[in-house]
C-alpha cells in the first residue's frame, strides 16, 4: 500500500516534481485497474470506511455466502476462463461484485488488486450515465452494463477552481485570492497529469463534477434495482420494491449520509447492526381479559423498500415469550425458530420449483410466498397468551442473513454470518396477583 504523508511532504513532493524535466508513466493502465490504495494516500477516511463496507468484500474471495454461491454456480474466483455453469456463459454476478474484472472479461480475481478489491473507488466514480437495467433486447443489463463509463472520475462536485483560474489572469489584483488559488497550487492528481507522491509516481486520475449520478439513486440501481435468476425468478428486487414506495428520498440519504462534510462510505445495510435496528418500530401491547392477555406484536417499516430486501434468503422472525416472577419461561409462539410453528412470527422471500418445493437462488422456477413487511407497511401479529402466572411479556425481533434451511447447510460459514442478531426487543411488566 502507498503510505500516507503530511501536507508538507506533498508540497515536497511538489517541488520534486516541478524540478524533474521530464515525468515518463510507461505502460499506463487503464483507470479501472487503479486499486483504491493509490486514492487512499489523499482519502484516507474514506479509504477506512469503505475498507470495511460490503463493497470491499463483494467478491467470491471476500463475502464467504457470495462465494459458496458462485463456486456452486460458477467455480473457483482464483481460476481464469471460469463460466457460468448452467450457460457456458460469463458469469453475470461479476458485472455487479467484480465489475473491474468484468469489464475485461477476466474471472481470475487475484489477477489484479484492482480485481480482488471488488466495489472499489473507480467502480463507482467511474458511472457517467445510468441506461436502465432494461436492454433494447429486453434482457437484463446489470451491474457495470448499465452504465456508461468515462475515463474520468465522476465527482459531486469537482475542482471548483475555475473562478480562482478566471480571476488569476485577469485584472485581479489579488490573483484570485480567496477563490480558492491556493488549493489549485497543491499537487493533485484530478487535475489530468500524474504526480510525484512520497517518491512514487501517482497517475494522473481526472475528475468532472456529475452530480445527477453521484449523487443520485442512479448510482445504486444498476446492481440493486432487480437481478433474475436464470429461470427468469426474480431474485433481488430492491429498486422495484422502492419504486412502489413511491419515495423521493434516494438510497444514498440513509446509506452514505453526509458527516462533518463526508459521504459515509461505509454504506451501511443488511451486514450493519446500527442500520438494522433503525429500520424497524416493534412494539408489544398485552391486554388482560379474562383468563387470557390479548397481545399485540406491532410491526412498522420505516424503509422505503421491503424489510428485508436484497438477497432473498435474508428473513426476519418474531420470538414472543411470557415469563413467570422466577423469570421462568412459561409460554411462547414458537420452540425455537418459528417458521414452521408460528409462520406469521417469520417474515421472508421463498423461492420454490416446479413442484412448489423450496429451492435455492440459482435453481428455483417460481416465487414462492413473500410475506416480508413492504415499504413502509404497518402489521400488527395477535396472539392469545394464557394470564395466569405471566408477570412479564417480552418481544424480540431478529434479522437473519441465511434462511434456517441454509444455515444448516452451510455450516462451514462463520457464526457471524448464520446466527441472528437481534434488531429489536419490547418488555411489559404486568401485575401479578
Amino acid at each position: 500500500m502507498l503510505r500516507s504523508v503530511s501536507l508538507h511532504a506533498m508540497a515536497t513532493s511538489a517541488l520534486l516534481l516541478a524540478s524533474a524535466p521530464t515525468l515518463v508513466i510507461a505502460d499506463e493502465e487503464p483507470i479501472h485497474h487503479v486499486s483504491a490504495e493509490v486514492c487512499s494516500n489523499c482519502h484516507q477516511e474514506i479509504y477506512r470506511q469503505w475498507k470495511g463496507s460490503m463493497h470491499a468484500q463483494s467478491t467470491a474471495l471476500e463475502d464467504p455466502i457470495h462465494g459458496t454461491f458462485y463456486q456452486m454456480v460458477a467455480g473457483s474466483p482464483t481460476e481464469e476462463g471460469v463460466l457460468h455453469k448452467a450457460s457456458g456463459k460469463y458469469p453475470i454476478c461479476l458485472q455487479c461484485h467484480a465489475p473491474n474484472a468484468a469489464l475485461d472479461q477476466r474471472t481470475k480475481l487475484d489477477a489484479k488488486v484492482a480485481y480482488s478489491e471488488g466495489v472499489n473507488c473507480v467502480a463507482c466514480h467511474t458511472l457517467k450515465t445510468y441506461k436502465g437495467i432494461e436492454g433494447e433486447d429486453g434482457k437484463l443489463r446489470l451491474g457495470i452494463q448499465a452504465y456508461e463509463l468515462s475515463d474520468k472520475l465522476q465527482a459531486p462536485l469537482g475542482i471548483k477552481d475555475g473562478l480562482a483560474q478566471l480571476a488569476a489572469a485577469g485584472d485581479d489584483l489579488f490573483g484570485g485570492a480567496g477563490l480558492g488559488a491556493d488549493s489549485s497550487q497543491k499537487p493533485n492528481p484530478h487535475r489530468g497529469e500524474p504526480i510525484v507522491f512520497d517518491g512514487q509516481i501517482i497517475p494522473a486520475l481526472p475528475m468532472e463534477a456529475n452530480p445527477r449520478l453521484v449523487k443520485s439513486s442512479d448510482a445504486c440501481m444498476g446492481c440493486h434495482d432487480q437481478r433474475d435468476n436464470p429461470h427468469g425468478v426474480p431474485l433481488c428486487q430492491t429498486g422495484n420494491e422502492y419504486r412502489d414506495s413511491l419515495s423521493n428520498v434516494n438510497c444514498l440519504s440513509c446509506h452514505m449520509p453526509v458527516a462533518e462534510g463526508i459521504a459515509d462510505h461505509s454504506m451501511g445495510g443488511g451486514h450493519s447492526p446500527a442500520m438494522l435496528k433503525r429500520a424497524v418500530i416493534f412494539d408489544v401491547n398485552a391486554v388482560a381479559n379474562g383468563d387470557t392477555l390479548e397481545t399485540t406484536v406491532y410491526l412498522k417499516n420505516q424503509l422505503p423498500h421491503a424489510m428485508p430486501t436484497g438477497a432473498p434468503f435474508r428473513n426476519l422472525f418474531i420470538k414472543l415469550t411470557a415469563y413467570d416472577d422466577q423469570g421462568e419461561v412459561i409460554w411462547e409462539n414458537a420452540e425455537g425458530h418459528p417458521a414452521q410453528s408460528d409462520p406469521q412470527a417469520y417474515l421472508s422471500y421463498a423461492l420454490a420449483d416446479d413442484e412448489g418445493m423450496p429451492a435455492p437462488p440459482p435453481t428455483a422456477t417460481e416465487p414462492g410466498e413473500d410475506t416480508r413487511l413492504r415499504p413502509h407497511e404497518e402489521r400488527e401479529l395477535v396472539y392469545e397468551i394464557p394470564a395466569e402466572g405471566v408477570a412479564l411479556v417480552r418481544g424480540e425481533l431478529f434479522y437473519n442473513l441465511l434462511w434456517p434451511g441454509l444455515v444448516k447447510k452451510f455450516d462451514h460459514l462463520p457464526t457471524e454470518l448464520t446466527d441472528p442478531v437481534m434488531i429489536a426487543e419490547f418488555e411489559q411488566m404486568l401485575n401479578v396477583e
